[in-house]
């Protein structure tokens, strides 16, 4: 099955597409990978929808990326007597941890680390930054406030810290379990909740051993003022734009969104778009005309995914919101202005024998008759690099490693196929020239741009470019093996 757009679909799994149909259907419709939100089901729950993925990807012959999603440490109030209070904008309001239910002048807050990195002036969001308290005086154990946002506030509400860096981990105990659940299950990327500093990575890597890739989500100002860092040691990032847009001004995500997709470009590693981007096709058929513009910023920006959450995961039409962004994605890059977009924000380094010859691929694909790119990659570095350049031809990504191409499924324009272990470089013109046909790329009329390393199966080794054509019996005539 081939995808008729760069731009890859993440869909959210969730009561609404549970059951194998309805994640067929969300495949069929153009998902390419499928996460898992561990906030939400028992392991068990995590483990059929697995399942399930794993026989949509084996009945359709096609690598199915597989994303679990950590849940993070969760900040929250404790409970009120009454259930829930009216604050009023200039009265004081107490913040503490006495376990005692709240009135309209306290509540519990059930987390000392908060506490130990609050200073007067510091801002408190709560229930999603509807309710807003400046802290006026703090200690140990308490933390008085000013409202300055006022509003209904009820049990167990979120807790936001915009501008402190908190001692906390990125890992709670139940992400630690979750971590080990997901690893030993399978998947193929974990996302990384509340990260602020490149050691919240670091730490997840030594935990996740290498069974998985990490992508850690940027939804806090911390993370954004880090970036660089967090970027280095991360394998993919998620621009998570809901937090985002509650810890900072609004009008700051955009400008936010556009820098970090650029940077994430320039060293090859995928950045999913994701939050609200279809919201209100949870009980709408329809998006509104302000959601398909912000999909299309998105693809315009060059970003490798864009992700639907609650819309296909709880809403009540989560096929057709995977169908809208497909057909978003389809219109938007057959736009001359997209290409004018993407080429003109083309950047990374061109430091190393694969960047120039991926960099050779494109022009060489550009300015000749090439139907294709086909690339070798065991790591799935040189497929990066290849989608980095963001070529105006497709690409086939050919690797025997199944982890690598279910890896790979999340990055930009990457059509996986699996092969055979190589010996010689000809054996890979040969099997790079089936795919773009048998996959319907490419004719027998038409050639193909190949590149790979030698020796085979060595990661970082490409080194080889050859324009071949697209005939297998002409290749085999020159090279019988």
């Amino acid at each position: 099955m081939r995808r008729l757009r760069n731009i890859k679909i993440v869909a959210t799994l969730g009561p609404a597409s549970s059951d194998y149909e309805t994640i067929r259907a969300l495949f069929d419709a153009g998902a390419d990978v499928f996460r898992l939100n561990m906030s939400h089901g028992e392991h068990a729950d995590i483990a059929e929808r697995h399942a399930q993925i794993r026989r949509v990807e084996e009945e359709t012959g096609r690598p199915v990326g597989i994303l679990a999603d950590l849940q993070g440490p969760k900040l929250r109030v404790g409970t009120f007597a009454s259930g829930a209070e009216e604050l009023e904008i200039g009265q004081a309001f107490r913040l503490d941890l006495d376990d005692a239910e709240g009135d309209v002048t306290r509540v519990q807050l059930p987390h000392k680390e908060i506490f130990e990195a609050l200073e007067p002036g510091s801002t408190l969001l709560i229930n999603d930054g509807k309710i807003r308290l400046k802290v006026t005086a703090c200690g140990a154990d308490f933390a008085d406030c000013e409202v300055i946002v006022g509003g209904t506030i009820s049990a167990r509400k979120g807790v936001n810290v915009p501008d402190v860096v908190l001692p906390l981990a990125a890992l709670s105990e139940k992400d630690r379990r979750d971590l080990e659940y997901v690893c030993d299950l399978g998947v193929d990327w974990l996302a990384l909740s509340f990260v602020q500093r490149p050691e919240d990575v670091t730490e997840a890597r030594e935990l996740v051993k290498g069974r998985a890739a990490i992508m850690s989500k940027i939804e806090k100002p911390a993370a954004v003022t880090r970036f660089d860092d967090i970027l280095a040691v991360s394998d993919g990032i998620m621009v998570a734009r809901g937090d985002l847009g509650v810890e900072l001004p609004v009008q700051n995500v955009p400008p936010i969104q556009k820098r970090l997709v650029r940077r994430c470009r320039a060293v090859a590693k995928p950045v999913i778009v994701a939050t609200q981007m279809l919201e209100s096709m949870i009980e709408s058929p329809m998006p509104t005309r302000a959601e398909v513009s912000d999909v299309a910023a998105a693809i315009y920006e060059g970003a490798d995914a864009v992700m639907l959450s609650a819309e296909s995961a709880a809403g009540a039409y989560p096929v057709e919101a995977v169908t809208t962004m497909d057909n978003v994605a389809r219109e938007v890059e057959s736009d001359t202005t997209y290409r004018a977009v993407i080429d003109a924000s083309r950047g990374g380094l061109r430091e190393t024998t694969a960047d120039a010859i991926v960099s050779a691929a494109r022009e060489i694909a550009e300015t000749t008759d090439i139907s294709v790119i086909c690339c070798f990659s065991q790591s799935g570095t040189t497929a990066r690099l290849i989608a980095r350049e963001r070529p105006r031809v497709p690409i086939i990504a050919m690797t025997h490693l199944l982890s690598a191409a279910r890896r790979l499924s999340l990055t930009w324009g990457l059509h996986c196929v699996m092969t055979g272990p190589l010996e010689r470089f000809k054996q890979a013109v040969v099997n790079a020239a089936r795919a773009a046909r048998v996959d319907g790329f490419a004719s027998e009329d038409d050639q193909i741009v190949v590149m790979a390393g030698v020796p085979f199966n060595v990661p970082g080794s490409t080194n080889i470019l050859r324009i071949a054509p697209c005939q297998e019996r002409l290749i085999f005539a020159t090279d019988p093996e």
